[in-house]
């Protein structure tokens, strides 16, 4: 195809390798070109998905997470809007033309401080800054009566324990796992009597949360999308963080941003079931939000089922529910009487 189209121009057709005023023409005005397009792509994407953006925070350090995720994004945007431009217009001002010869400049001490000095005054000061947030949300001092709770993680599933009345978690081996004992809880620790487990988080609105992180097998990461948290969860020790829920459940399900956002995926699923019911498959059922626990290391093949479902209600409606859940003393009571 190549050699047809060589044959097919005319004799006068300059096929020469060297670039001309034409063709370096026409670069320069690519290049002014794509930068144009990338712009307009980009504030195209910003308008378009920010609606993918999750709503307001739902934990009282979040407002802190998202100032600091904000200010880094509008830095990168600057120098991002800044060096594109230069970098595109520079080569459509300076193109090569016949004639013009290109300035040799060897080194200037002035601008090489310019451009060092600059870069290093912002990212010290967004680290700086990034330190001190970060300090503030995991040195959280603890209430007196914060709340623990144990989340443990296995392939592929999560699990709860809560402190029972003591606000103390009895000790905890994988060793210790056999029968119903599925968290390997140390049946020999009076502490551990009144503890709870559960496959569901409930968590009292406004009341700080003491997390302890245990793996049973591999590592995973306990993300909380909505509270801005994550923290690795890591075999063989015990990792931990605190947040205090801010949203209940049904005061974020009833937020206009999660109204408008549960009916979009709502008419999603409405289309798709029509065509799995077409097919001889069972329709979706409609969304409802609900808070999630999900796992953000890739642990294994069936990684992406593993999430929990967090319920954040009410100090009224979590001790009912409290009360409605087993203490593991009566789990194993039972157990030894079946035996």
């Amino acid at each position: 195809m190549s050699k047809i189209l060589k044959l097919s121009q005319s004799s006068n057709t300059d096929n020469s390798q060297i670039a001309n005023d034409k063709d370096n023409k026409t670069q320069a005005y690519l290049m002014l070109g794509f930068v144009i397009f990338l712009y307009v792509f980009m504030f195209y994407n910003f308008w378009n998905y920010s609606k993918f953006y999750l709503p307001e925070a739902a934990s009282a350090h979040g407002d802190d997470y998202d100032t600091l995720m904000f200010i880094s994004i509008g830095l990168i945007m600057v120098v991002q809007l800044i060096t594109q431009f230069l970098l595109y217009f520079f080569a459509y001002k300076y193109k090569g033309e016949k004639g013009k010869k290109a300035l040799f400049y060897a080194d200037n001490d002035k601008l090489e401080f310019i451009w060092t000095i600059i870069p290093v005054i912002v990212l010290a000061g967004l680290i700086i800054y990034g330190l001190f947030t970060w300090s503030d949300i995991m040195n959280v001092e603890e209430d007196n009566d914060a709340m623990v709770v144990e989340i443990y993680a296995y392939q592929f599933g999560w699990k709860v324990r809560y402190s029972g009345e003591d606000n103390t978690l009895g000790k905890a081996n994988v060793r210790f796992i056999e029968g119903v004992n599925t968290l390997g809880v140390d049946k020999s620790d009076s502490y551990a009597k009144d503890d709870k487990i559960a496959s569901e988080l409930h968590l009292p609105v406004d009341k700080q949360v003491l997390f302890k992180f245990r793996s049973q097998d591999v590592l995973h990461s306990a993300y909380f999308p909505f509270f801005r948290a994550q923290m690795n969860v890591v075999p063989g020790m015990i990792t931990q963080f605190s947040f205090t829920p801010t949203i209940t459940s049904e005061e974020m399900r009833n937020s206009d941003y999660m109204v408008e956002k549960v009916q979009e995926i709502n008419e999603i699923r409405k289309e798709r079931s029509k065509e799995l019911v077409a097919q001889g498959d069972l329709a979706l059922e409609p969304y409802d939000f609900e808070y999630y626990l999900l796992c953000n290391k890739i642990c294994g093949v069936s990684h992406y089922n593993m999430q929990m479902k967090i319920v954040v209600e009410s100090e009224e409606d979590f001790n009912k529910w409290m009360e409605e859940q087993e203490a593991f003393g009566t789990t194993m009571a039972k157990q030894e009487e079946k035996k």
